[in-house]
């Protein structure tokens, strides 16, 4: 019994988020991205400074 329960609470739970992520995308007219971590511009990147010093310095 418990089993057959268990999935009828996740169907229940997946039809929300389905319709939560279909009201999401109404909204603002595209999928926005809940879990991922937008890194600031200020932050320190040494491989994206590096990368920069490199294509300046085959372009001259």
């Amino acid at each position: 019994m418990k089993k057959k329960k268990n999935k009828e609470i996740l169907d229940i739970i997946k039809a929300a988020r389905k319709l939560s992520r279909e009201e999401e995308i109404k909204l603002h007219g595209k999928p926005i991205n809940q879990t991922k971590i937008v890194q600031s511009k200020k932050v320190y990147n040494r491989n994206k400074l590096k990368n920069n010093i490199i294509q300046d310095s085959q372009h001259q």
